[in-house]
């Protein structure tokens, strides 16, 4: 029997995405982002690499990474959100290890958020761009530092003896670049702010002149597909009780 779509929490507190790399979130979910913020949550972003396999230019390997982390940083401000944590794990060869884990769950136990945003680790077949394989990997790591690292005291216990850590329950978790997308969040008004955040990233996007076109018209399509009315824009998730 198929289930209903599970209604998301009104409002939260706080919020973190764990994304892979620099811009993954402003594609995806920046016009979201940007309508917690305007709410009063306080969200934080936790990137697991630095980006340094990305760009279209001669740009020194050694000098990729700092630019990228930098050019997250000021997107991040455009919707909003002043705090960004980096993981440094390396760009385009992240594998689901106990490590990267233990790191994301470090970071939930940090931040204590009631909501976490990630990619889906599903592959998506009918957008197989979606389906990097380090948005898959960073899904399912995340996915399993929520449930059941984060929350078990017993798991990583270093990071309750030696950090002083306590273990902490996520109520529900966000998953982007889902093919189960049941939700939708009308970004319309926010437009200006995800794609201020977008031109941030200044080494990925320079280079097309069609950024604004393309990534509008994804989220009216998002937003057909949703039955919002003519005209408007969405960003999509599948939304999973974790509580």
């Amino acid at each position: 029997m198929t289930q209903p779509p599970r209604v998301p929490a009104a409002s939260v507190e706080r919020v973190l995405c764990v994304l892979a790399h620099p811009d993954d979130v402003d594609f995806g979910s920046a016009g979201t982002v940007a309508t917690w913020t305007a709410a009063g949550t306080e969200v934080v972003y936790c990137i697991v690499t630095d980006g340094d396999a990305g760009g279209f230019d001669e740009t020194p390997r050694d000098q990729m990474g700092p630019l990228r982390q930098a050019e997250q940083r000021a997107a991040a401000a455009a919707v909003g959100v002043s705090d960004v944590r980096f993981l440094g794990y390396p760009d385009g060869r992240l594998e689901l290890t106990l490590d990267l884990r233990r790191d994301i769950s470090r970071v939930i136990r940090q931040v204590r958020p009631q909501r976490v945003l990630t990619t889906s680790p599903e592959r998506f077949w009918d957008r197989i761009g979606a389906s990097h394989p380090d948005h898959m990997t960073v899904g399912e790591s995340t996915l399993r530092a929520v449930y059941p690292d984060a929350r078990n005291p017993f798991a990583f216990p270093e990071l309750l003896a030696d950090e002083g850590l306590d273990a902490w329950t996520v109520s529900e978790v966000w998953l982007g670049a889902s093919p189960r997308a049941d939700h939708a969040v009308d970004v319309t008004d926010v437009l200006d702010r995800k794609l201020a955040a977008l031109h941030c990233h200044v080494t990925q996007v320079s280079h097309n002149p069609d950024v604004d076109r393309f990534v509008t018209g994804w989220m009216r399509q998002t937003a057909s597909r949703f039955g919002l009315p003519e005209g408007r824009l969405a960003e999509a998730f599948h939304v999973v009780s974790t509580a």
